[in-house]
Order: structure tokens, then C-alpha cells, then sequence
């Protein structure tokens, strides 16, 4: 069942939400070869706490650390460890924080060092994928324009979306319905309105759209080992559009 929000839980939602975008914000400059994936988690874990939050994967469902870090080939989920970044790496860093009695969630893919171009193309496609998409979010439009979108741009690049993992209702509860999919066709789906809060956060693979879940039972990865990218925001449906509440103020590129 979807929980339409009030004015009131989104102005509360709005902390959260800005306090995940920060974390982005104030962990770039670390993202850099020879760092570890244990230390970037401990750098934004402090970060969460010391303003007053909570990290919200933290022991969700099992889950051992407080954010996700998605290396390369690594779709999302990723666990952190001591694990070193290199050089032309690409690295998603999947943060949600809870406080006020609701989750803010966004991630974001870093290049580490200097970026490949082939791989640079992989990682505009998909922000611009989740932009698009967020433009076509209104009461009244679908769910289906969302995925329709999404996957239009990638799949016409020569790219395919992860079909298993989809963006998701947010709130009190860290997932929440409704599943909102990267793939689809206009017109279609659940209808929008005003107090609808989800997340979009499109998985665009270089290679494949197949996945496989490692043995820790957390990290996706592309089954032929092509490089993924991933980009996300938390947004509110209001009248007229929509207000991304993990977009910080004078943010235009993500």
C-alpha cells in the first residue's frame, strides 16, 4: 500500500534527505586511488552520526556496514573492506540516513583517479537516465513514463538496464511500495500524486542486463563482468512536478 505524505512528514523528510546529499558532498575529496572502501564507510559513518542520525543500512536486514560501496562490476550492495581503490576505478556510494523518523536515500558513481572514456559515457548515460526521468515525474503522469525513460536513453546508447533492483516508495520505512522500475512503457503503471515520495536509482550496465549475488549474499554483479553504473535521488511528488529531496540547493549536475 502506498503512504501519500503529508506537508508536513515531507518538511520532515527534508533533513534526512539533505544530510544524505551532504554525506555525497563531504566524501568526494577522499574518493581516491589507495583508499579503502572500510575507511570511506567509517569517514561517512562519523559524519551520519555526528549530525545527529542514523545510518540506515546499518544492520538492515543483516547488513554489516552503513553505506554501500559498488565497485567496477559491482551493481550495488556492495559491502565495504579493506579492499584499496584503484586508479580508473568506478565506485558507487549508496547513502541513507534516518532521522526525524524518516530515511533520506541517494547514491552517486565516482570515478577514482582518472576516468576511462569509454567508461565516462557509461556514467553520463546514467545520470542523465535518472534526470530525465525525474523530469517526467508529475501528478498525473505513471510509473511506466519513469522506467519508459530510463530505459529509452540507455538501451538506445547501446547499454541495458538491471531489471532485478528498482527504485522504491520511502518514508518511515526505509522501503516502502511503490517498486518504481527502470524499464516500462509509457502510460502504464500506478498513477502519480501529490504526497508520493520514492526513490529513482537506475543500474545501467555496460555489457548485459544479467546479474549474479556473490557468497556474502549482498553484492550484485554483472554476470559477464561489465561495468555498472548507478545514480540516485529521493524525490516528493508535488503540484506541478516534483522536488528532489536529496538535491542539495544550487545543485545542477546530479
Amino acid at each position: 500500500m502506498i503512504q501519500i505524505k503529508t506537508d508536513e512528514d515531507i518538511e520532515a523528510m527534508r533533513e534526512p534527505a539533505r544530510l544524505a546529499a551532504e554525506v555525497l558532498l563531504m566524501i568526494e575529496p577522499y574518493v581516491k586511488p589507495g583508499i579503502t572502501t572500510n575507511r570511506l564507510n567509517d569517514l561517512c559513518h562519523d559524519y551520519i552520526v555526528s549530525h545527529g542520525a542514523v545510518p540506515s543500512p546499518l544492520n538492515y536486514r543483516g547488513f554489516p556496514k552503513s553505506i554501500c560501496s559498488s565497485i567496477n562490476e559491482e551493481i550495488c550492495h556492495g559491502i565495504p573492506s579493506e579492499r584499496k581503490l584503484r586508479n580508473g576505478d568506478v565506485i558507487n556510494l549508496d547513502i541513507t540516513t534516518y532521522m526525524n523518523g524518516f530515511h533520506g536515500d541517494t547514491s552517486k558513481t565516482f570515478f577514482v583517479g582518472s576516468p576511462r572514456k569509454k567508461i565516462s559515457r557509461l556514467v553520463e548515460t546514467c545520470q542523465q537516465s535518472l534526470q530525465k526521468a525525474i523530469d517526467v515525474v508529475r501528478p498525473g503522469a505513471r510509473l511506466g513514463d519513469i522506467g519508459a525513460t530510463i530505459q529509452n536513453l540507455a538501451e538506445g546508447r547501446g547499454y541495458s538496464v538491471v531489471r532485478e533492483f528498482c527504485g522504491h516508495g520511502i518514508g518511515r520505512n526505509f522501503h516502502e511500495d511503490p517498486q518504481v522500475l527502470h524499464l516500462g512503457k509509457f502510460g502504464e503503471g500506478v498513477e502519480l500524486k501529490k504526497g508520493m515520495v520514492f526513490t529513482i536509482e537506475p543500474m545501467i550496465n555496460e555489457g548485459e542486463p544479467g546479474l549474479k549475488v556473490l557468497s556474502d549474499k549482498w553484492t550484485a554483479v554483472t554476470k559477464d563482468g561489465s561495468i555498472s553504473a548507478q545514480f540516485e535521488h529521493t524525490l516528493a511528488v508535488i503540484q506541478g512536478g516534483c522536488e528532489v529531496l536529496t538535491r542539495l540547493d544550487g545543485q545542477t549536475s546530479f
